[in-house]
């Protein structure tokens, strides 16, 4: 596993021997959310293997985290971000939780073989243009642009080996499509609780270039 992480993105994404997973109904969105907040995007293309989203520009608390290994920085950041939310903040305040956990991964090049992880919450759509400051000087306000997403779906508990392979196979069938996408870095985008066990949500996400 690490020497996949050494590699750049372009890559990693390899032809994969996954069966194809499910992919999800864009039009469940508010399900999805389970009535929490979460980002606002149009769907542009529902296909078989992955659909394509409009996102329009919101803020977003992030940290950054480099590391070997996926797990372990994410839990990191997390943390970092939960802190922000639960008053760890210039205003002392309690923001809701949202959905997805994002996680910017930008695989490691270097001989320490480490990757740039940045995780991040979406901030509530109340707050979008007036989130408090955070006070832990690695945890910042970021601006993500109105942007186009592929994103391939699956289901269960995933792992960093999961990532991987979803996002293999997503970069295969975009490619089979003569679909173009940053390939640089992904995104992972988690929608489900550490407790809940039934039909967790995943995400693979890449930015769109065409």
């Amino acid at each position: 596993m690490k020497t996949v992480l050494c590699v750049t993105f372009a890559v990693v994404v390899i032809p994969s021997t996954l069966c194809c997973l499910p992919s999800w109904n864009g039009n469940q969105g508010q399900d999805l959310c389970k009535g929490l907040d979460c980002p606002t995007f149009q769907e542009e293309y529902v296909g078989k293997n992955y659909e394509e989203r409009l996102y329009e520009a919101a803020n977003w608390v992030g940290t950054q985290v480099l590391g070997l290994k996926y797990d372990k920085a994410v839990s990191e950041g997390f943390h970092r971000d939960f802190d922000y939310i639960q008053g760890n903040n210039e205003a002392g305040m309690k923001i809701p939780m949202t959905v997805p956990v994002a996680t910017r991964v930008i695989p490691g090049q270097g001989p320490a073989c480490e990757s740039n992880f940045t995780i991040y919450f979406f901030v509530p759509h109340d707050i979008q243009s007036n989130a408090p400051q955070p006070t832990d000087e690695n945890v910042f306000i970021e601006k993500f642009p109105q942007q186009r997403v592929y994103v391939r779906s699956f289901s269960g508990r995933a792992y960093e080996k999961d990532w991987l392979e979803n996002a293999a196979q997503l970069g295969e069938d975009l490619r089979a499509d003569n679909r173009t996408f940053v390939t640089s870095y992904y995104y992972t985008a988690g929608y489900d609780s550490p407790f809940t066990i039934f039909f967790r949500h995943n995400e693979i996400w890449f930015i769109a270039t065409d």
